[in-house]
């Protein structure tokens, strides 16, 4: 087996459990010329820009892709850990890394330039590389521009039995209802939540475009969803329906009048002990510059955190906005008490419960 292939193998066991004789072998093949990068972005979006760093740099990416158990593995292998920098999507997964202890601090005026304080964390354990609008859904044919303006109105008696949502324990809803708490306390927040409760259509179920979904055959008239799954619905050509519920709704960015949009985060960061720590604060800087910058707005929709990087032609349609400038590590400190929030007024068992 050659050298690639082997490191290739080797790599991968990380994820399939091959154990730690296997990992270790990898890391004495590493090279100051190549960097290991365990990714929850999937490759269809991640891999051009990997192949365009590899052309500018000379520095080869040995990526692998996962859907979950990141923080399992990196965990597992200790020191013999072969990953040396990470892409996962949300403030929870990132926090969750930051909590056990895996990731390294990073001093770069390159990030630190590129990417606004209120969006890294503080001490360079993690970076943003994009953000995401948690915005409204609504039908075009119920409801009135102008009558769903801010997240507070999710909870109106105007909306009862009118609401769509996914699991309230899902990492994009704990991040806004975290936020909710960040800005207005406990209390308050407790108080919208149990009445956002009141007005749902049905039990909190699917993932965002499901919601979309359930407007098109009139099963509620606003929802909440992130704005790239507009872009992947108006785009969809493999499932033309998809683009049938597009149609059908509008989208509302919120407290345009007050804090602004709720935002999150798709991110990086560097895996304490990397054995490749520069090329991976290279990889990590390439991701936040023009380039990488103006394919994840092209490709996926989502917003650049770089100033100046232009947005997609579809997510410029939808107007220009006002975005909330909370520190996303406010979000990260608040999200167990709103995991506890949405457990104690049981909101996941529905409207009439």
């Amino acid at each position: 087996m050659n050298s690639n292939k082997l490191r290739t193998k080797l790599l991968t066991s990380a994820f399939v459990g091959l154990g730690a004789v296997c990992v270790m072998s990898y890391a004495a093949t590493s090279q100051a010329d190549e960097v290991n990068l365990y990714s929850y972005r999937q490759p269809f979006l991640i891999k051009p820009m990997l192949d365009v760093f590899t052309k500018d740099t000379g520095i080869k990416v040995n990526a692998v892709f996962a859907k979950k158990g990141m923080l399992e593995k990196i965990q597992a292998a200790g020191k013999n850990n072969p990953a040396d920098a990470l892409l996962t999507v949300d403030i929870g997964r990132l926090n969750s890394l930051k909590e056990a202890g895996v990731l390294e601090p990073v001093r770069s005026s390159t990030l630190e330039s590129n990417i606004p304080s209120h969006l890294r964390h503080p001490d360079g354990l993690w970076f943003a590389l994009t953000t995401r609008a948690r915005l409204a859904m609504v039908s075009r044919e119920r409801v009135k521009p102008g009558e769903l303006k801010s997240v507070a109105d999710f909870a109106a008696p105007r909306f009862k039995g009118k609401v769509c949502i996914r699991s309230g324990k899902h990492a994009y809803n704990i991040a806004l209802i975290a936020s909710q708490i960040a800005h207005n306390g406990g209390p308050a927040t407790e108080k919208w939540l149990n009445g956002l409760k009141a007005n749902l259509a049905r039990k909190p179920q699917g993932n965002d475009r499901a919601q979309a979904k359930a407007i098109y055959e009139g099963v509620c008239d606003v929802a909440l969803a992130n704005n790239y799954y507009m872009g992947k619905m108006v785009t969809n050509k493999k499932k033309p329906e998809q683009q049938d519920w597009a149609k059908s709704i509008r989208l509302v960015y919120l407290d345009q009048d007050g804090l602004g949009q709720h935002m999150n985060i798709s991110g990086a960061a560097v895996v304490k002990g990397a054995k490749n720590r520069a090329a991976a604060v290279k990889l990590i800087e390439f991701l936040s510059g023009d380039i990488a910058q103006k394919m994840y707005a092209d490709m996926n929709h989502e917003y650049p955190v770089k100033s100046g990087v232009k947005r997609s032609a579809l997510v410029q349609s939808w107007g220009a906005f006002k975005m909330d400038t909370l520190n996303i590590e406010a979000i990260a400190k608040n999200r167990p008490a709103a995991s506890k929030l949405v457990d104690k007024v049981g909101f996941n068992d529905g409207p009439n419960s």
